[in-house]
């Protein structure tokens, strides 16, 4: 018994040492997806008046040749995918798909939106980034889902870490018990010994 003791409390404190980590952030992102109101407010996320884009001084008709040199400024070395017209916050843009993300270009100013799975900026026409919006909703979601904001490990590490909080769960009962148990069980042993004695 002492070995298997011995074993169990290794293992429980190895996994305690290596997991730590993602149980903490699995944890604060598990109070995010309940409270995600009360936390989002103290969060830090840039606001900007998209009012403002119309009388924004340099504000124009976005050309084709200054289109392309958006574009092309970011993820120069990804090829262009989809380009497509549509509706971005109810107003006339290009939508331009990229390997790490979309560009969105207004076509009555010239701003532009550069967005990400985490992250959205706002560039005016000039290039100056105005505003920047963290989604964290979907930052704390991955984090709790996958355990790593690269999708390339899919859940694996999660998953890996829920296993060893059960094994961490399982040998700290073992660890709490197994004591208490030779406790209860010497104890009994002594009783039977004074019994013996108390009839000898």
């Amino acid at each position: 018994m002492a070995n298997i003791e011995r074993t169990f409390r290794s293992v429980h404190s190895w996994l305690g040492v290596i997991v730590l980590p993602w149980i903490f952030v699995i944890g604060l992102t598990g109070i995010y997806l309940n409270h995600s109101g009360a936390i989002y407010r103290m969060l830090p996320n840039g606001t900007f008046d998209e009012s403002s884009m119309d009388t924004w001084p340099g504000a124009a008709t976005i050309s084709e040749k200054n289109f392309y040199e958006i574009v092309n400024s970011f993820w120069p070395k990804e090829k262009i995918g989809d380009i497509t017209k549509e509706k971005y916050h109810k107003r006339d843009a290009i939508v331009v798909k990229k390997s790490s993300g979309r560009i969105i270009v207004d076509e009555l100013t010239g701003f532009y939106w550069v967005k990400t799975r985490y992250i959205r900026k706002t560039f005016s026409p000039d290039g100056e980034l105005v505003n920047r919006k963290f989604y964290w909703g979907r930052v704390f979601k991955t984090l709790h889902t996958d355990g790593w904001l690269n999708g390339g490990l899919g859940s694996w590490l999660a998953d890996i870490t829920a296993g060893s909080m059960a094994i961490f769960a399982l040998t700290g009962m073992v660890l709490f018990f197994s004591p208490r148990w030779r406790k209860r069980r010497n104890k009994q042993a002594r009783l039977r010994q004074a019994r013996a004695r108390t009839a000898a």
